[in-house]
C-alpha cells in the first residue's frame, strides 16, 4: 500500500509564523496546535493528529518551494530541516521529502 502523501507548499512563505501556518493547514493539525518547533515536532511524530488513512499508510510529506524560505531565512530552514528530520528518525511511518526546483 502507498503512503498516504501530503503536499507542504512553502511558497510565499518568508517566516517561521508562515511555516508554521502552512504546516498547520497541510497537515490538518488541531487548533491546539502551538505554532513553535517543539509542537511541530510533536505533531510529525503523534499518529493521532495524522491525517486520515495515514497511521495504517505511513505519511510522506513532499516540500515544495521551500528555496526561497530557506535562503531568506537560513537559521530558521535549519531548525525546520533538524525537526523534520528527528521527527522521522523517531516514526517509522514518516517520511518527509523536499521536492528540487521551484527556484
Amino acid at each position: 500500500m502507498a503512503e498516504l502523501t501530503v503536499t507542504l507548499d512553502l511558497e510565499g512563505v518568508t517566516d517561521k509564523a508562515g511555516l508554521m501556518d502552512r504546516c498547520a493547514r497541510a497537515l490538518a493539525l488541531p487548533d491546539w496546535f502551538g505554532r513553535n518547533w517543539d509542537a511541530l515536532a510533536d505533531s510529525l511524530s503523534d499518529h493521532t493528529v495524522w491525517p486520515d488513512g495515514a497511521v495504517e499508510q505511513g505519511l510522506l510529506i513532499v516540500v515544495r518551494n521551500w528555496r526561497p524560505y530557506a535562503e531568506a531565512r537560513p537559521g530558521e530552514w535549519r531548525t525546520a530541516v533538524d525537526v523534520f528530520g528527528e521527527a522521522v528518525d523517531r516514526t517509522a511511518a514518516l517520511s518527509v521529502v523536499l521536492a528540487l526546483g521551484g527556484a
